[in-house]
């Protein structure tokens, strides 16, 4: 425990120092100088079109070179390394965001406001349908911040900003990007192109992205193996996982993680009209994507309950006997995903429309989303979801000096599994909601209040209907004390409804190696949430750092009825848990073209009777120094991530690392081309490193050394 609290302590001064190290963005290509500071950058996702740094609660923003040179083939891996953000990494092909120790069904991800609509909160070998070369931005909001997006967000929000619906007519009546990239640990092979034209009102979007990645790289690295004979003793974590050497295969020096790879293709067309006081447009994109499952075994397929017992193997012997399983299968293929995703967004807005409106704004999602499971040729599980996810928001003009907005949501999903691992029954999801946001400035304060109503009703085939009322309520406040200083307190009360696999889940999942158990009868999740902040801004000092607690009353969880070896039989339950954490930067800027900065994170879950919380991030401490000079840019990035050995049951110890990154990148104009030609390299050190917060972190390490190489044209 001391040294929980020594390492907490650390964190602490590190964040309380004192500038958010994803919130300062480097140059644009073809700029130089200073970065660009958090408070130039407008928050797409906030109703009232404030700059991050007037949003009370934490919001980080990455864009431009930072955006481009960072990005990898999933959303998850893109944002790993935020304070306060990891991924739940499932090989190269499918990893989610972890905000605070908290993912998917807690954390929602959005294209501009709308739903994404697609498989990803069911299981984590299930893919974002997002394309991160094709993003402009990304916003994360924590906290409060991120209320007005519903229950799913209680944890937090991502949101997807991108072109794909033209907002405005290109000067020159055109314009457009294109990139290749070539990576080392994976045989990486991508490339994008993007373009806009238009003529008098209306504009037109086409663009493409080609991804194509071979099974990657990592160190040498034998996973612990599992002694059959002692599977339900709780202490042996460390003989938790079989060994699967054959999984890997040898190549120059390097192990080849089976099941890694990455084919996807993704294509857009959109179209817009565009007049003085605003724009309606809309917009189709298409997504193939190809990826693999390392660390998918069929050796427990055929477990299955009995009462809150489990059983494997044929029914003529009850014990968890060696006996009952046959654990020679065989060097098998890992199963490979087969995802296409239908997409058409809506997008609009319309400024002044009549007296005391200022603003209405239109996003919607309509996605068409299936993908197969194929195993050994042949398609094992097939999931569709089908919906729709619509928003409007309407902007009135002050009262009484407050600046508020109004909106409704309405959505539904038709989800469905068939097949080896249908273990969510053919269901539906409908929800409304109506919420309100309204701020005022007095002097120095600024007070900021949020209110949401959600009506949602699930229904599932032989299941009975449930219905939920979730009621969410923020207030905060911000005190600029003095030129350059502020800090905030925001206070929430926040409820979630079940998903559809808590409510109705019965079934072998074999990418998380359980047995599921839904329960039909279970309540709202609700969470107090209590988020401090202080930031500074302005001068070559700049820090960001935020504490918070999250009270969860009725937290929903799989808890563990029974093991056999390393598959489990779990049945979502409701108790009382606490998230408690820190997260936050400190920069220094010795001249406008270099800094420093300090970095960390650090977040406990528990449950009320003191058991921790599965899958919880390791702490982490970093420093980052960036240097500008002229047509060139680069940075130097050191990461320790700590041991997490604070675990739940049936969980395994992971050991920490050390993680060292760098990026050079020179910017040149050839005519009206601007041009950027870069490189980036990650885990130079070439180190093992397991991800606590994945599923298959002792089965699927995280790629070992590998240097991108890149090269961008903007015209």
């Amino acid at each position: 425990m001391s040294s929980r609290v020594a390492l907490l302590a650390a964190v602490s001064l590190a964040a309380l120092s004192g500038a958010a190290h994803a919130e300062t963005v480097p140059p644009q290509s073809g700029q130089s100088g200073q970065a660009s500071r958090l408070t130039d950058i407008v928050v797409i996702a906030d109703p009232l079109g404030r700059s991050a740094d007037d949003v009370i609660s934490n919001v980080a923003v990455i864009r431009g070179d930072e955006l481009v040179q960072r990005r990898q083939a999933t959303l998850g891996e893109t944002l790993t390394g935020i304070p306060g953000v990891n991924s739940d990494t499932y090989g190269a092909g499918a990893s989610r965001p972890v905000i605070r120790g908290q993912t998917s069904p807690r954390v929602k991800v959005l294209s501009d406001g709308a739903s994404v609509i697609d498989a990803s909160e069911v299981s984590p070998d299930h893919a974002v349908s997002g394309e991160p070369l094709l993003l402009d931005a990304i916003e994360i909001l924590r906290g409060p911040s991120a209320l007005i997006y519903g229950g799913g967000a209680i944890g937090g929000a991502v949101n997807l900003i991108d072109r794909k619906v033209p907002t405005s007519i290109p000067e020159n009546a055109g314009d457009g990007v294109a990139e290749v990239r070539l990576g080392s640990a994976d045989d990486e092979e991508s490339g994008v192109v993007g373009l806009t034209v238009g003529a008098g009102a209306f504009a037109l979007r086409l663009e493409a992205a080609d991804r194509r990645t071979n099974d990657y790289r990592v160190p040498f690295y034998t996973p612990p193996v599992h002694d059959h004979d002692d599977h339900h003793d709780d202490e042996d974590h460390d003989d938790d996982h079989d060994d699967h050497d054959e999984d890997h295969e040898e190549d120059g020096g390097f192990d080849r993680l089976a099941g890694s790879f990455n084919q996807t293709r993704t294509a857009t067309i959109g179209a817009s009209w565009i007049g003085d006081r605003g724009y309606l447009g809309a917009a189709y994109t298409e997504q193939h994507s190809l990826y693999g499952l390392p660390g998918h075994s069929h050796e427990y397929e055929d477990c299955h309950p009995h009462g809150s017992s489990l059983h494997c193997g044929s029914h003529d012997d009850h014990d968890h006997g060696d006996d009952d399983h046959d654990h020679d299968h065989g060097e098998e293929a890992p199963p490979v995903v087969d995802l296409v995703s239908r997409r058409v967004d809506v997008r609009g807005e319309l400024r002044d429309p009549f007296a005391g409106i200022e603003r209405i704004r239109l996003r919607g999602g309509f996605n068409d989303y299936a993908h197969d499971e194929i195993e050994g040729g042949e398609v094992g599980t097939t999931f569709t979801n089908e919906g729709h996810d619509v928003r409007i928001e309407i902007q009135h003009a002050p009262i009484a000096g407050f600046r508020g907005v109004i909106g409704a949501q309405t959505s539904d999903s038709d989800f469905a599994a068939v097949g080896e691992e249908a273990f969510i029954p053919p269901s539906n999801t409908r929800s409304n909601a109506l919420f309100l946001l309204e701020e005022i400035s007095l002097g120095d304060w600024r007070l900021e209040g949020a209110l949401r109503q959600e009506w949602q009703e699930t229904s599932g085939v032989g299941r009975p209907d449930t219905e939920h009322t979730p009621f969410s309520a923020s207030l905060g406040a911000s005190w600029a004390f003095a030129p350059g200083y502020s800090a905030s307190l925001t206070v929430a009360r926040s409820q979630r409804a079940p998903h559809v696999q808590e409510l109705y889940a019965r079934g072998v999942h074999l990418a998380t190696n359980t047995y599921e158990l839904g329960t039909a009868t279970l309540d709202e999740e609700t969470a107090t949430t209590l988020e401090i902040g202080i930031r500074r801004t302005d001068g070559p000092l700049t820090f960001s750092a935020t504490a918070y607690r999250y009270g969860y009353d009725g937290y929903i969880f799989a808890q563990t009825l029974d093991q056999y070896e390393d598959f489990r039989l779990i049945r979502y339950t409701q108790e009382d848990a606490t998230f408690t954490g820190v997260e936050g930067d400190v920069g220094y800027a010795f001249t406008p073209g270099l800094s420093v900065t300090a970095f960390g994170d650090y977040v406990e879950a528990e449950l009320d009777d003191g058991e921790a919380l599965p899958r919880i991030p390791a702490a982490r401490l970093g420093l980052r120094a960036d240097a500008f000079r002229g047509p060139w840019s680069g940075n130097l990035e050191y990461i320790r991530v700590f041991e997490q050995d604070r675990i739940a049951d049936f969980e395994s110890e992971t050991p920490g690392y050390d993680m060292i990154n760098a990026t050079a990148a020179y910017d040149f104009d050839i005519g009206s081309f601007r041009n950027q030609v870069f490189v980036r390299g990650t885990n130079l050190l070439d180190e093992v490193a397991l991800n606590h917060a994945s599923f298959i972190s002792t089965l699927a390490p995280m790629r070992g050394r590998n240097v991108v190489v890149g090269l961008r044209t903007r015209f």
